[in-house]
């Protein structure tokens, strides 16, 4: 039947998970590109179950439709089979999208009306997700690089301060030991400390102390007293889901701009049912979040995050980063003889980039007779050039610029470059450091004729910013620390 010919392929011919780079249109999920309407019969009822039930059923239609937004606006409809996890869609764009591979890639469920948005974990079900979701609410296609990143850091995101045992254990927690206690299910540590809980119905919020445990969360109703008789469920953490608030402090009344919430799965669009709360700090926000996400899921995210980093300790470093597979069939080729030659050997090819690159660098400075610049190889070449890379993002506000680089986390070394709206000849360097965004500008240096651009008042000058981003890569230099991750937005 049509529904076999289109949607399924047998069991043993579907792509293993760490496949899905490879993957051709022809495979058993798409995107989907022509009108399924005028081939099948009643196909506008079988697309609203698949996106609507919570799990779609087994069997000749064990297919879901997702529609996933870029940050530019523009979506794509995905074509996927019911039990096709984050990661696996999350490659399947990148493949579609030619972009890099890594695991920072995400899919955030946002919620525009409740004006709320989480990062999907990798090995929650898309179709399932999505079952919850209401009308208005869409997938984003994002990166999250704080997404692991407490397992690298722990200490940077459970201040000592805010870590503790319930009352039925001793000791005190060795920081070596800190996340084996959040992933050991059988350990009982706790996250307290103070937030700001908003009243139901009502503008004003309530600063209670509050304790975050495997069961849930509570509140104390004698000041820090954590006995039982003391303390009140707000939440539990079996059907619901932490989600950071997007809409700014003045909607709410928030007393900071601090602000996450804790929603009910079965909530769909009734703000009344959301837990807001508002905590003193980003680190203390980031605090509690985190810990929710680790006694929910547990062990599960070590595993996913654990997946990326064999897969990386696998790969050469010649052959990393992974691109898509057309452009892995490329090959180096040496054409200094008279005839060209296939270079076979990782070394040598790399060594032939670099020279190459070099030498890129020496005639786009070359200057003609009559002193202005080639028309080959223009000089203005390197004002130019640095528009084609994916941390450059033009003539964005500042504002905007804090925004990007929060929605892909917060993370050290996150950074992206952009025009200066004070000075049109200069750029500024916008980098996350400790939780905090700095901005640093970079002027152009002028010097026998040619224009440089400078970080540090010209004492290092570069002559394109491809240069100088390539630089503090490898070198920190007057930076907090070295360039890291590039703050991206990719185009669907």
């Amino acid at each position: 039947p049509w529904s076999e010919l289109i949607f399924r392929e047998p069991a043993s011919r579907r792509p293993a998970a760490h496949h899905l780079p490879t993957f051709r249109p022809s495979l058993g999920f798409s995107l989907v590109s022509c009108n399924f309407q005028q081939l099948l019969p009643g196909w506008q009822s079988v697309k609203c179950r698949a996106a609507e039930s919570p799990a779609v059923t087994r069997g000749c239609w064990d297919v879901g439709i997702v529609k996933v937004w870029s940050e530019d606006g523009a979506g794509k409809v995905v074509e996927i089979p019911a039990d096709m996890t984050t990661r696996d869609v999350c490659q399947l764009l990148v493949y579609k999208s030619h972009c890099l591979d890594d695991s920072a890639w995400s899919l955030v469920e946002h919620h525009p009306i409740l004006g709320i948005e989480r990062c999907v974990e990798d090995h929650e079900l898309v179709v399932q997700v999505q079952a919850s979701m209401s009308g208005d609410s869409k997938f984003l296609f994002r990166k999250n690089y704080a997404k692991y990143e407490f397992f690298r850091n722990p200490l940077n995101f459970f201040p000592e301060q805010m870590v503790a045992f319930c009352q039925e254990s001793d000791g005190s927690i060795p920081p070596s030991q800190l996340l084996q206690n959040f992933l050991n299910s059988s350990s009982c540590p706790e996250i307290q400390g103070y937030l700001h809980v908003k009243e139901p119905g009502r503008k004003s919020w309530k600063k209670l102390y509050m304790f975050l445990r495997r069961s849930g969360l509570y509140y104390s109703t004698k000041g820090t007293s954590k006995e039982p008789r003391h303390l009140q469920v707000l939440s539990d953490l079996e059907d619901s889901n932490v989600f950071t608030v997007i809409t700014g402090r003045k909607l709410h009344n928030a007393p900071t701009d601090y602000q996450f919430c804790i929603k009910p799965s079965k909530v769909r669009s009734d703000c009344k049912e959301l837990k807001m709360l508002c905590a003193e700090d980003e680190q203390s926000r980031t605090c509690w979040m985190t810990a929710f996400r680790l006694f929910k899921y547990g062990i599960v995210l070590y595993q996913s995050y654990n997946v990326p980093q064999q897969r990386k300790s696998n790969l050469s470093p010649f052959t990393a980063p992974v691109r898509s597979v057309s452009e892995n069939s490329l090959v180096a080729m040496d054409f200094s003889g008279r005839t060209g030659r296939v270079i076979d050997n990782p070394i040598e090819a790399q060594s032939a980039a670099l020279e190459e690159g070099h030498t890129w660098r020496k005639r786009s400075q070359r200057m003609n007779v009559l002193g202005s610049p080639s028309p080959l190889h223009p000089s203005s070449l390197s004002t130019v050039i640095h528009r084609t890379q994916v941390w450059f993002h033009g003539r964005i506000m500042r504002e905007e610029a804090h925004k990007m680089m929060i929605q892909q986390g917060q993370v050290d070394g996150l950074f992206l470059l952009r025009d200066s709206q004070s000075n049109p000849k200069a750029f500024v360097l916008t980098l996350c450091h400790h939780q905090k965004i700095k901005h640093f500008q970079i002027l152009p240096v002028s010097e026998d004729g040619q224009v440089f651009f400078s970080l540090d008042d010209g004492a290092t000058k570069f002559t394109d910013l491809i240069h100088l981003v390539e630089f503090y890569q490898l070198n920190r230099g007057v930076l907090p620390c070295k360039l890291k991750h590039p703050c991206t937005a990719v185009a669907l």
